[in-house]
This record gives structure tokens, sequence and C-alpha cells, in this order.
């Protein structure tokens, strides 16, 4: 169809959270701000790729990827390259998205440095958002 808008799940469910005070909330404690960019991913994209849309931005954005195992919506907070970070190795190719979503649950807070930058970058992990049971999302109160 002519002039329809394609969405994904991910764009779907980053959608929903940005719906809900409590979602928007959920991302403010973690360096989200109203208007800041957010980068749509799916697991298996090359990360410098996402880097490459990142750059697009010229300031910290969001990359947002649904888990491939879990179905769960995830966020990684990326700060723009500064060359005051220890300069990392250049991401390889074959380097997947999900690979530096692992990396930042694991340690807390990457360096790392995409192909196209100059210098490194810091990337870390938003905690799951998961809603109040008394507080339901916006899709929850048209179910039941």
């Amino acid at each position: 169809m002519p002039g329809r808008i394609v969405r994904t799940k991910t764009a779907e469910r980053v959608s929903e959270l940005l719906g809900s005070r409590e979602g928007r909330q959920h991302l403010t404690n973690y360096g989200w701000v109203q208007g800041m960019p957010i980068v749509m991913s799916i697991p298996t994209e090359p990360l410098n790729d996402v880097m490459g849309l990142v750059s697009m931005h010229g300031r910290p954005v969001l990359v947002a990827m649904l888990s491939a195992k879990l179905d769960e919506l995830k966020f990684l907070y990326v700060s723009t390259p500064n060359p005051a970070l220890r300069n990392a190795a250049v991401e390889k190719d074959s380097t997947h998205i999900q690979d530096l979503f692992e990396r930042a649950e694991e340690d807390g807070l990457v360096t790392f440095r995409a192909k196209y930058w100059d210098a490194s970058s810091v990337a870390h992990p938003i905690p799951a958002f998961r809603p109040t049971t008394e507080s339901p999302t916006y899709a929850h109160r048209f179910s039941g």
C-alpha cells in the first residue's frame, strides 16, 4: 500500500514503552531524555551497521533490540565517540549488535569502537522494564 509505514515489532514495543509514564521514567533513570534518538536493531544485525545509524545523530542515542531468546525489549545507552577514552580495537564486521548487548550486560559498561569512528565510545545496558501490577500498560487496559 502506498504511503504505509512499516513498523517492526521492536518499534511497536518501544512506542508502547514510551507511551507510558512509568516506561518513560524508567528510561529517564538511565540517561534517556525527551527527544533522544532511538535506533532500532535486530540481534543479528552487524554492530558496525547499527553504529553507522548511531553516527548520523551526532549525539548519545539508545539502541533498542528484542532479545531473540526471551522476546524481551532491551536498550543500550551509547555515548558519542570521545578521544579522551582509551583507544579500543575496531569492532570486526562479523560482530553482531547482540554481542555488544551481551558484553554490556556482563560488564556493565563497555568501551568499544565502530569501524567508522576515529575514537572509542561507551555503552551501558538499561535494565529491562517491568511494569508494576498496579499500573497496567496502555495495551493491557483494553484486554480482558
